[in-house]
């Protein structure tokens, strides 16, 4: 029935209906008309082994049989009748062979008359059983249809919400109420759908409005500038160097913020090729490159970095404890200090980076993971454009790791990171205890 499968799902379920019914109902019709067959048969094959005998002598033997309720009526017709007969004959009025010649004629109608009625009677079965039953498919079919449209009339409401549904209006919700059968958990995981890309949207927008404020930042500096010194009549070598300086200091920063962008941009990818990786190794490497900005801040950092073996991108393993030792660096502050460690914990790698800084209020520690939200006290330092812990947070669920933060009583932030183990440990065995730099 190829005709059928390009047409509405309500159309096929009402046919499905229909066909069932039909077939259940044609099996039934034929097992009772099959067994009303067999009684009757059985009646008759019992009928004629009785009277094979008496039907020997008669030319006139019995089409067929009736059945026992019918072959008790006639045995006691035939009972009278004969008895009648006896006392006709007793008189003398009858001879015994008309006697025996009466009762197997009356035996013989009696078979045919019971024969036709059996006969009438399948007909009369077979017909209205016939009609019944397409009537009864026809009713199917229509009550199919009914309950069909009832029963899709929720996905009719999802699928109109779905077309409504947009970048621009993702507010609707379709909140389905009613027993939690299977629409229903489809109603909900449409919700939640929307859910999801409503933040999406929402976080995407925002994303793209803050990465152009911080892009039209630097191009804003280096336009005014270029502006300023073009404007004046005689420019002198030393402005023409300020210039060329305030214009490099944007470009750098503009870079850093393109390139951050495309970490972040990176980090959002499934990983596809996945090496062996030491998160002690890593961060190790960071402190290492990081030591003159640590000396200029006149802070002190100590770092206990036991073995943190780890699977996945190395690039961007390395880019996260990266930012994880910058973010402790740059948002901190004069003579401050930065404690690291890294190491193993319930089956999982850690790195936990712990720094001093201005009191962060609690609530607003889950959205210094959102790119570009950093507070007003963090926003001091120019040397980062403030997506650090959101490459963080990316990397770390590229990796199906988990990410953590919460701000210290004194001021500060403690963040750690989480990420499966791998088993027969790193890279090589790291130094346990403090080192300070």
């Amino acid at each position: 029935m190829r005709w059928l499968a390009d047409r509405p799902i309500r159309l096929r379920l009402t046919v499905t209906y229909a066909a069932l019914f039909l077939a259940a109902g044609t099996v039934l019709l034929t097992v009772a008309y099959g067994l009303v067959a067999h009684s009757l048969s059985s009646g008759a094959n019992a009928s004629a082994t009785s009277n094979a005998s008496s039907a020997a002598t008669t030319s006139n033997p019995p089409a067929s049989s009736p059945s026992e309720a019918q072959q008790d009526s006639d045995a006691n017709a035939v009972a009278k009748l004969k008895a009648y007969c006896e006392q006709l004959h007793d008189s003398g009025r009858l001879e015994k062979q008309t006697l025996q010649d009466c009762e197997n004629t009356f035996k013989a109608g009696a078979a045919a008359g019971t024969s036709d009625q059996s006969s009438r009677t399948l007909n009369s079965l077979l017909t209205y059983s016939v009609i019944s039953l397409g009537a009864l498919t026809g009713l199917s079919g229509l009550l199919g249809w009914i309950i069909a449209g009832r029963a899709l009339r929720p996905v009719t409401v999802i699928t109109d919400a779905a077309r409504r549904a947009s970048d621009r209006h993702l507010g609707e919700r379709l909140a389905m109420a009613g027993p939690k059968d299977e629409i229903r958990r489809l109603a909900e995981a449409f919700d939640e759908m929307l859910d999801r890309l409503d933040r999406s949207f929402t976080g995407q927008r925002r994303f793209v409005a803050n990465a152009s404020h911080e892009l039209r930042t630097p191009l804003a500096v280096i336009r005014t500038a270029v502006d300023v010194t073009m404007a004046k009549p005689t420019r002198t070598p030393a402005q023409l160097e300020s210039m060329a300086g305030e214009v490099r200091d944007g470009v750098r920063r503009a870079e850093a913020t393109v390139a951050a962008l495309l970490a972040l941009a990176r980090s959002d990818q499934p990983v596809t090729a996945a090496e062996p990786t030491d998160l002690a190794t890593a961060v190790e490497d960071a402190v290492d490159l990081a030591s003159a900005r640590i000396r200029a801040a006149g802070l002190s950092i100590e770092t206990t970095l036991d073995p943190a073996p780890v699977s996945g991108d190395a690039v961007l393993l390395e880019r996260m404890a990266a930012n994880i030792v910058d973010n402790a660096i740059v948002h901190n502050v004069r003579s401050g200090s930065v404690r690291v460690r890294t190491g193993q914990a319930g089956g999982r790698a850690f790195l936990e980076a712990e720094n001093t800084g201005a009191v962060i209020p609690d609530d607003l520690v889950p959205g210094l993971f959102e790119p570009f939200r950093r507070l007003d006290e963090r926003t001091r330092s120019d040397s980062g454009v403030g997506i650090g812990l959101s490459i963080v947070a990316a990397v770390a669920a590229a990796h199906h790791g988990d990410v953590s933060a919460r701000a210290r009583a004194g001021g500060g932030l403690t963040v750690r990171i989480e990420l499966p183990t791998t088993d027969g440990g790193g890279s090589g065995p790291k130094t346990e205890g403090s080192d300070r730099h």
